[in-house]
Parts: structure tokens; C-alpha cells; sequence
């Protein structure tokens, strides 16, 4: 069986001040370092680690795997975050301000990619990482929306996942399965952030 723990980075400057990141690339917080290690306390063993190609996601998963021991961290461009388009950089309240109603009524800004594009290219990329590892586990440092579309597509319901929050994801002879989520930053370097994307 393949276990794949995937999990949010750590906090990073923009979540910080509530900046929707998207596909910008902000590095972590001094709090997100510390969210990182101590994430690496709390986690088992891993056969590899994979990492999106965004900083908060690569440098949150070499400070887990300098701590567990584990590497090299493998980066996978696949499991970035999502595009969201003009409302990259911008807080709510930018957003507000300059597309008023929008969130509320779920619309998207042009560029903003959509769940359905998420999937394809996120389900694609955990199928490489079934072919070329096979069996174990396998943590994997992403983003919340990445999260978020794989288990939309297995039926859960949108619940917001903090910084180092993170899904089990199973493959067996029966496909992929969805398992517990977890969180993985220690209480005391946990803290409550807005960051949507």
C-alpha cells in the first residue's frame, strides 16, 4: 500500500498579513520555521519527501527532512497552489474593495484556475508518485487548495486546513481512498490564520 501524508506549509509572511498567495511565492515566517521543525517532531518515518516548487512549500519540507533525517526532497511543480489569478497579493479587504461582492458570491477574477484544472494536474502528478515509489509513505509539502480539490473529489466537505495541517491519502488494489486529516504543528507554534489560497 501507498500512504501519502500531503500537507499545507508552513505559515509563510503573507499568511501573516491574510495576502492571498496563489501562485506567488512568499517566503515562511520566522513562525512557519518554527512550525516546520516542530512538525518534525510529531511525524513518524517517511520513504520520501515530496515538495511543491513554491519556497513555502520546498524550504517548510527540507526543514522536516534535515530534522527527520530524510532526503533529498524531491520537488514536483504539480502540487503548487493554485493560480488566483488577480487576487494574487491582494488581502480581503483589497479584494473588497476592488471587486465588491465577489467573494461572497464565490466569483473567481480572470487567471484564477479552476478546481477542475487543480484536479487534473495534482490526481496526475500522485499517479507518478504511485509508479515511481510504489509502496510506503510518503509526505508531500503543498498548499490548501491543492488539498482542498483532492478531497472535494472524494466527497469531503470544504473545511478550512491551517498552516501544517494535512490529509492521508491511500492507494491499495482498490485506488486511491481518502484517510484522516492530521495536524501537524505542535500547540504551541500553532496559530489561527485567514490565508484562502
Amino acid at each position: 500500500m501507498l500512504n501519502v501524508l500531503l500537507a499545507r506549509h508552513g505559515q509563510s509572511e503573507w499568511n501573516a498579513v491574510g495576502r492571498w498567495q496563489g501562485q506567488a511565492d512568499p517566503p515562511l515566517s520566522d513562525l512557519g520555521r518554527a512550525q516546520a521543525a516542530g512538525a518534525a517532531t510529531l511525524l513518524g518515518s517517511f520513504d520520501a519527501i515530496i515538495a511543491s516548487d513554491l519556497d513555502r512549500a520546498l524550504t517548510t519540507a527540507m526543514i522536516i527532512a534535515e530534522n527527520l533525517g530524510v532526503g533529498p526532497v524531491l520537488v514536483e511543480a504539480a502540487f503548487r497552489e493554485r493560480h488566483a489569478g488577480e487576487y494574487q497579493g491582494l488581502t480581503r479587504d483589497e479584494i473588497e474593495a476592488q471587486f465588491p461582492g465577489n467573494l461572497d458570491a464565490g466569483i473567481w477574477p480572470p487567471g484564477w484556475e479552476p478546481d477542475a484544472d487543480v484536479l487534473f494536474r495534482v490526481a496526475d502528478a500522485l499517479e507518478r508518485v504511485k509508479a515511481e515509489i510504489g509502496t510506503g509513505d510518503v509526505l508531500i509539502i503543498s498548499h490548501g487548495g491543492v488539498i482542498y480539490s483532492l478531497e472535494g473529489h472524494h466527497g469531503a466537505s470544504h473545511e478550512r486546513i491551517a498552516n501544517l495541517g494535512a490529509r492521508w491519502f491511500h492507494h491499495d488494489d482498490r485506488g486511491w481512498r481518502l484517510g484522516d486529516r492530521v495536524q501537524l504543528s505542535p500547540d504551541d507554534v500553532t496559530i489561527e490564520n485567514q490565508d484562502i489560497v
